[in-house]
């Protein structure tokens, strides 16, 4: 069974083309949304996602109608194929039912885990950078050299409670407690 999936950015903007190209694709079901392509919860997807069944064929206009970036989509065909769904596109011609179409898949994913690879050696490459002017990463500390000694020092009178310490420091107990114990 082919089920048929169409989605528009805004309110104003009108689904008939995509509807009418999934009928004419032989679509016995389509199933709408009426949102940006970055919103996460997309009904009608979410809909045709938990209706869809073994052997059928999932039908989109365009790619971009389906997917909110090239990770989103790889991530929707690759749950589609887990559950022997096939997916086709009408403007790319991508049928994932066909030989070249599976190709076509392939190389879509080769192409993402490429573009996350680049990603990550340049994230991993700017920290080193950052690292070698003396940057470091994380949440700046709480507490500096100077007042984890006052710390010290505050902890070493049992007059002074611990609440006072941390309210004078401007810190939970447990994060006085914390940079206490560790090796700083």
């Amino acid at each position: 069974m082919n089920l048929g999936y169409a989605r528009v950015s805004t309110q104003e903007q009108n689904l008939d083309l995509q509807i009418d190209a999934l009928r004419a694709a032989g679509c016995e079901n389509v199933y709408t949304d009426k949102m940006s392509g970055t919103k996460t919860e997309r009904p009608g997807l979410d809909k045709i996602m938990s209706f869809i069944r073994k052997g059928d064929t999932l039908v989109v206009w365009r790619l971009d109608r389906l997917g909110r970036s090239l990770r989103h989509l790889i991530q929707v065909l690759n749950q589609l194929d887990e559950k022997g769904i096939y997916f086709k596109s009408l403007q790319e011609s991508l049928d994932t039912s066909t030989p070249g179409g599976k190709l076509i898949f392939h190389v879509f994913g080769a192409l993402a885990e490429f573009e996350r690879d680049i990603i990550r050696e340049r994230t991993l490459a700017g920290l080193a950078a950052a690292r070698a002017r003396g940057r470091k990463g994380g949440r700046p500390r709480k507490l500096s050299e100077k007042q984890l000694e006052m710390a010290v020092k505050l902890m070493s009178d049992s007059a002074i409670p611990v609440t006072e310490i941390c309210k004078t420091l401007g810190v939970s107990k447990a994060t006085l407690y914390r940079y206490l114990n560790s090796p700083y």
